[in-house]
């Protein structure tokens, strides 16, 4: 074998070698998620943890804002994403997600749950007022200056509110409400973590003063069982008369550089292994009908017997021009 026909040789079986174990390597499949989404030390990690051990595909969690901010930075990079598969867009955001084609297909399904007004029980106990049932009681004299709310342009929950009122008092009605609740001292704040952690009076280590919070159906049983010292009751409630029905997606992204292995994280993030983690972690409700409710999840969470709820249709067609009244009405 001449020189030259040896190099060519050598060259050919080279990038041969090089593919093959390049096609052999462990491939990452980056997941965006809300800020609330716990990126270590809880069992969703033992779980996708199993998900590599099966597939030899490893997950990778970035987080990317409250869900309102994850949406708007996956639409600004629809396209050329920053990952491969994105958790948690819910159906006050699906319409604006779709129609920036941020995914490759259809998202499916992971979880639902009710957006909800929470009160501080020990705050109305002593005093010896009732906390409020309904969105109207939330305008009336005893509830002034009591209630954090959540921007509808920065916020998922804080969207899902603002639909929860355009639900109840249609148009033009809604419009007035926000006038009075301003009026009767509502506080915005531009994510759920802020409401909660930061102003609302009810959450554990909070030096909030509000005893009033747009949170979660499924926040008291998040009270219990990271309670320190333990405790066996819970300190929230929910006002069922606020509720709107919250439903989260996940999809693989647009012009992500894995379709397959995205698309196997997806099908598993609905199967038994991962669903059965959701209510004791992100404290939501899985959609798998196989996993079996905690105890302590189903005895101190609330699901409302008649949530408010917007056609999906009337959120694309009115969510911006909503947003933009409501910033006009509210933070004027």
């Amino acid at each position: 074998m001449n020189a030259r026909r040896f190099f060519a040789t050598a060259l050919v079986l080279s990038t041969l070698l090089t593919a093959c174990s390049s096609d052999n390597e462990p491939k990452t499949v980056t997941m965006l998620v809300y800020d609330s989404f716990p990126i270590k030390d809880t069992p969703l990690q033992d779980a996708l943890a199993d998900f590599t051990t099966d597939t030899g595909i490893k997950v990778r969690l970035l987080t990317a804002g409250d869900a309102g901010t994850m949406v708007t930075k996956a639409t600004l990079t629809a396209g050329n994403p920053e990952g491969d598969v994105m958790w948690g867009v819910d159906n006050t955001l699906l319409s604006a997600a779709i129609d920036a084609e941020i995914f490759e297909s259809a998202p499916v399904q992971v979880d639902y749950g009710d957006v909800c007004v929470n009160y501080d029980i020990a705050w109305f106990e002593d005093r010896n007022v009732a906390p409020p049932a309904t969105l109207d009681d939330l305008v009336a004299p005893e509830y002034a200056d009591l209630l954090v709310v959540e921007n509808p342009s920065s916020s998922s929950p804080g969207l899902a509110f603002m639909l929860a009122t355009i639900a109840r008092y249609g148009e033009p009605g809604w419009e007035q409400y926000w006038t009075d609740l301003r009026a009767n001292g509502v506080e915005v704040v531009e994510s759920w973590d802020i409401a909660y952690y930061e102003r609302f009076s009810g959450a554990a280590g909070s030096e909030g003063d509000r005893p009033l919070v747009v949170s979660y159906g499924s926040s008291p049983p998040a009270e219990v069982i990271f309670a320190e010292p333990p405790r066996s009751d819970a300190p929230t409630g929910v006002s069922e008369g606020t509720c709107f029905r919250q439903q989260e997606y996940a999809g693989v992204l647009r012009g992500t550089d894995h379709p397959t292995e995205a698309a196997q994280l997806v099908q598993f993030l609905i199967g038994e292994r991962f669903q059965r983690e959701l209510p004791l972690t992100l404290f939501v409700y899985p959609v798998n009908k196989v996993v079996t409710l905690p105890e302590v999840f189903t005895q101190f969470a609330v699901i409302p017997s008649d949530p408010f709820s917007v056609d999906p249709a009337a959120i694309a067609a009115h969510r911006e021009e909503w947003q933009d009244r409501w910033n006009e009405i509210v933070l004027r």
